[in-house]
Order: C-alpha cells, then structure tokens, then sequence
C-alpha cells in the first residue's frame, strides 16, 4: 500500500510508536479511510489474523491515529534460494497530515528499524502510487500482467490441457492438495512468499460482504493419467455489465499440462462470457498456449518493489547467472549504512560481499540495487536511463547478465 507523496518540511509531529491490539480498530480505519473506503468488520478482523502488532508503526497527533504502516515477517523466493523479507504493508497518511513529512519519516523509522532488528536485509511492498517509494529506495524488481477476455476468443491451442481431467472439490478437501502444489512450485519462482497456515487463512477468506456481488470460492483442481493433483484453480463467478464473468483468484500448476488444462477449464465454463486475472507472470506462458495471443487483452505493470535494507547481507542471500566480480559504489542518502564501495565476487554457487577501498566499477544507487535484485530488471537498461554508470569499461554488461534469473520474477499475492 502507498500514500501520497509528502515532501515539504518533517514536522515536530506526530509521535511514532507500535499500536496495542485494543487500537487495532482505530488503526484500521486509519489505514483504510485515506484510500476512499468503508471499513468491512470481517476484512479488519481477516487483518487481525496476521498483523504483527510489535512491527506495527502508527503515527499519532494527540490520541489520534493520523498514519500507519507495517511489516509481515516472511520469505521470498530469489534466485538461487529464498531469504527473510520485511513485507512492507499498511501505508497510509491521514488526508489533513499529508505533505509535511510525515510519510518521510515513517519510512525512515521504518527502515531503521528493520536494519536494527536483523533479520531481513531486504523489504518489499506493493506500492498504490508509483511516484512515491523510489526516494526511499526500493526499485521494481517484478513486474505484473494482468489479463482478461471473452472466453469464446480465449481458446487453448489443440494438444495442451487435453489429459487427465478437472475435478470440483470443496474448501476443506481442496487444501491439503492446494498447499502442496504451491509448495513444490515456489522454489522455482522468485518472487513467491511462504504461506504459513494463517496465511493460508488470510489467502482464503471468503467472507460473504468481501465478495462484491460474486459467489463463493470454487476449487477446481486437475488430475494427472495417475490420479495426483498436480494444478489448482480458485475463482469466483460475478457479473459485469450484463456479462457473466469468472474471476481468477489463483491459478499454480506443477506441470504445463496442468495449467493448460485448468486455463481450458476455465475458458470453457457454460454461460460464463469474460474471464479475468490481475495477477500473471510478465512471461505467462498463457501467452503461447493461446491459439491467437491478441484475443487477451494483457497490460503489464509494475509489481513487486525491493528495497535493500543491508547491502552486504542482500547480496550475498542470492546466486548469480555467471561469474561476478565487481565492485559497487552505492549511493544510499536515505540509509547510510549502505553507502559506500561493496565487492561482489561469486556465481551460480553462491557470493560473497564485502567493504572495500579499491576503485569502484560500477557507481549505483540502492534504488538500482532493489531493481535488479530479482533477476528481471537488467542493469544495462538502467544504466541506459542514467541509473548506473559504467566506471570501469567492460563491467556493465556481464554483471548484468550475472543477475539476470531465468523466469521473469512475480508475486502472485497482494499484502
């Protein structure tokens, strides 16, 4: 979640602490409100289930809640294995606090205290307003694709998603087989997050007033010649302008046979017109599945933004394409602790970063840093927009082949 950009003068106001569980609901309101949204009572208690309230932030003017952020403990997925992220969440500044620092310094007391508790060397967030995060320091590391379309015109290319067969299960018989899916799956792709059991809670809410109008979850899950579930596919039918329309809420397959078939599943349904979902890879391979790709309307935005809260320990938590050995000077006015000169030497089997005095190649701002950190953003078409610079010849272009992943990273989840 983001605010809107306050960049004027940081005022002797408000007072910054954690919030006690009994002013939960006052933080909630807060949190919501600024967005332009009543308060649901069962999304605020869903909330409650995850909120960590001693990594909770609320900024208070008097007794008054007038802004709040917040940080899940969790895990990511990067290249090469997985590393503790502060999941940043819940920003949002009161509309009569706005544009006199306020946000500024709660991202600075934010981040400090990440660098002070640890346990995470990076953070990451979803961010409501693009303009906003770059100054603290977090980069788009993802993008997302979302898609939708008639589902007549969407149609699978013969030969795919033809075996095996779909079958509807229930919440409860669903899980288990959900659960497991996912998690032979997220090692494989950066960007993804663990999910403990109340994050599985939180992921498959379902209350009746969070619907707007749609029905309850359906669990459509395929099965392989052998009987395995090996895909999972959780949607909603609602309607929009007099079209019948299924919503995606996830789609995770093991196999590409999997996922073909629950895409034919899906696209098939009796009196269903349209088809939508927010939350795809940019390098989907529905994209290819499709007998004519221009039948999706596909948009691309950015996703996942990564800030690299220790860039030492950041670095070293993932692997690398090639070969590396290069040495960074890393501008980072915002956390100081990272600024300077870090070499970076290893590769596909691990790193290693430490301070130097030697020259440095490449000159990088932590913004840059966070971009690239998931092996999607190239450094060569930053360095091209004027946010690297190439000091040393020929270190630009097989360090940036060095953190590129082989997928294009993203996250399937909102937080």
């Amino acid at each position: 979640m983001g605010s809107t950009d306050d960049t004027a003068h940081v005022t002797d106001f408000p007072s910054f602490r954690p919030i006690q569980p009994d002013e939960f609901p006052a933080y909630f309101k807060a949190v919501i409100e600024p967005f332009g949204y009543d308060v649901r009572d069962s999304d605020r208690e869903s909330d409650r289930t995850v909120f960590e309230f001693d990594r909770s932030l609320a900024g208070f003017d008097g007794d008054q809640i007038v802004a709040t952020s917040g940080t899940y403990s969790r895990r990511l997925t990067v290249p090469g294995g997985e590393v503790p992220v502060a999941a940043v969440t819940m920003v949002a500044v009161s509309p009569t606090h706005r544009r006199r620092g306020v946000l500024t310094e709660m991202m600075r007391q934010l981040l400090t205290g990440v660098h002070e508790r640890g346990t995470e060397p990076i953070a990451a967030l979803w961010a409501t307003e693009a303009s906003i995060y770059g100054r603290f320091g977090y980069g788009v590391a993802a993008r997302n694709m979302s898609l939708s379309g008639q589902t007549h015109k969407l149609t699978v290319a013969p030969g795919y998603g033809t075996n095996g067969r779909v079958r509807l299960l229930t919440p409860e018989e669903a899980r288990p087989h959900q659960v497991r899916i996912y998690e032979a799956v997220r090692p494989t792709q950066v960007g993804w997050l663990d999910r403990s059991e109340v994050w599985w809670d939180f992921r498959l809410f379902d209350a009746e007033d969070a619907r707007e109008g749609a029905t309850a979850y359906r669990f459509a899950l395929h099965q392989d010649d052998s009987g395995t579930y090996d895909g999972y596919l959780v949607y909603r039918l609602g309607s929009h302008d007099d079209v019948r329309e299924a919503r995606i809420r996830d789609l995770v397959a093991v196999t590409t046979e999997a996922y073909a078939a629950l895409w034919r599943y899906i696209v098939g349904l009796d009196l269903v017109g349209r088809v939508k979902k927010s939350l795809l890879p940019a390098d989907d391979a529905i994209q290819h599945l499709l007998t004519d790709r221009r039948a999706g309307e596909f948009q691309v935005r950015d996703g996942l933004w990564v800030r690299l809260v220790d860039v030492e320990r950041a670095l070293v938590e993932r692997t690398y394409a090639g070969p590396v050995d290069v040495v960074f000077e890393v501008a980072d006015p915002f956390c100081p602790w990272n600024a300077g000169r870090w070499r970076l030497s290893g590769g596909p089997d691990g790193a290693k970063c430490t301070a130097t005095t030697d020259e440095a190649d490449l000159a990088i701002d932590v913004t840059a840093l966070g971009a690239v950190y998931l092996g999607g953003t190239r450094l060569t078409e930053l360095a091209a927009a004027g946010q690297v610079r190439e000091l040393r010849p020929g270190t630009l272009v097989p360090t940036s082949r060095a953190f590129l992943g082989d997928r294009e990273p993203w996250c399937p989840e909102y937080f």
